[in-house]
């Protein structure tokens, strides 16, 4: 199995600069302990690969084959990414933004954006080896990796906090992963994965921004907007932001494009959105901060966003700052009635996570953020029948059957 694909040539680090050989197996930086990006040979790429080569090609993420870190293989695929762009005609009428869309990564395997991130992840680790591999999540992402390692014949151990979503805990079970609960946040979970790997070296981790391949995965979303949009980029992108892998990933992804020709120097307004129970990148940004201190208490429906402290908040704080865009922080009740409204307004069952972009748009809108001449576009990262709970709560304040 190839480890290295054709136009990779090195790692390096986000914060230090510092460069790693990409066949060997590499965690964070380990100089300065900050996560590692893939750096391409674009130079060998300019003129070879164009946006004119991609029709025709398969309609999944490894379309981009030239910008990825291991080789197209059957094998480990499950038919991620190429999700669809769908035009929002009637939100678009009654926000006065008749160029709304969502790219709606519900209908990734598992119900999740966190497929892409995962496929390549798990990918690049087995070509380079590993047998075991592990994270902590607060649910979707564990699911991916559970089905990922089964597709891969690698063994997978999932820590997950107590109040994960029944669904996200049962993909991982019938995929035949080894799951351990934990009482508190992902912050919790993950400090007994890292006491728990102490004990077994051999597991690999997967964790956000821990190893350099899940943004890879998640870039691909940038690549998949500029086809989408016929070549160009939107004005305005409202991103569900927890551990931030694919809002970093799309950055990296436009640097990317513009390095090959694709684009010039334009890039959207990117948005970070939050929960206002668990809002660390909101709070750091309004404060000029460079990273985000820890949340203490995290609390919302949305368990993806629960994340008191995101190890590449650097990185998406310079993106927000560096795209002059913004980060916004909504409520668990704007979530839920943008999650009803999206439903019977669009026909879109929204994962909170996702529906609470709809509910910054709505803020970002009437404070004249956003404009009507601006293609805008929100990013649904699953599928609301992953949150039974919060959809038995979004019927309950409607009055519906529960």
């Amino acid at each position: 199995m190839q480890s290295v694909a054709e136009y990779v040539d090195s790692l390096v680090c986000s914060a230090c600069g510092a460069a790693f050989a990409p066949a060997q197996r590499h965690t964070t930086c380990s100089h300065c302990g900050k996560p590692l990006l893939v750096r391409y040979r674009i130079e060998a790429l300019r003129g070879r690969f164009r946006p004119e080569v991609l029709p025709g090609r398969a309609r999944s993420l490894w379309r981009y084959a030239e910008v990825l870190p291991v080789p197209p293989d059957p094998r480990w695929s499950l038919g991620e990414g190429w999700t669809p762009l769908l035009p929002q005609p009637r939100l678009g009428r009654a926000l006065g933004l008749p160029k709304l869309y969502v790219k709606d990564e519900s209908l990734n395997p598992g119900g999740s954006f966190k497929a892409r991130g995962l496929a390549v992840a798990v990918a690049a680790a087995a070509a380079r080896g590993v047998q075991q591999v592990g994270v902590a999540s607060a649910g979707n992402a564990a699911g991916a990796l559970a089905l990922y390692a089964a597709r891969l014949g690698l063994r997978a151990v999932l820590f997950l906090p107590e109040e994960t979503p029944e669904p996200a805990v049962w993909e991982c079970q019938i995929a035949g992963a080894e799951v351990h609960r934990v009482p508190g946040t992902i912050a919790e979970a993950g400090a007994a994965f890292e006491a728990y790997r102490q004990e077994h070296p051999d597991i690999f981790s997967v964790a956000t921004l821990r190893e350099p391949y899940r943004v890879e995965g998640k870039k691909t979303m940038g690549y998949e907007l500029f086809e989408q949009l016929g070549g160009r980029l939107p004005d305005v992108i409202l991103y569900p932001t927890g551990g931030g892998t694919g809002l970093i990933g799309m950055w990296k992804a436009f640097e990317e494009m513009e390095a090959l020709g694709w684009i010039g120097p334009e890039r959207p307004r990117m948005v970070a959105v939050q929960a206002a129970g668990c809002a660390p990148i909101v709070r750091a940004f309004q404060e000029g901060r460079e990273t985000a201190a820890y949340w203490e208490d995290a609390q919302t429906i949305a368990a993806g966003l629960r994340v008191p402290k995101a190890l590449g908040d650097f990185l998406i704080l310079r993106v927000l700052r560096e795209s002059q865009g913004t980060a916004v922080a909504v409520s668990d009740a704007d979530i839920q009635a943008a999650m009803r409204r999206w439903a019977q307004t669009e026909g879109l069952l929204a994962a909170p996570e996702g529906a609470a972009t709809l509910a910054a748009l709505i803020q970002l809108q009437e404070a004249g953020w956003v404009h009507a001449e601006e293609t805008v576009v929100l990013f649904n990262t699953a599928t609301a029948h992953k949150y039974p709970a919060v959809v038995r709560q979004v019927l309950r304040q409607a009055g519906g059957p529960v």
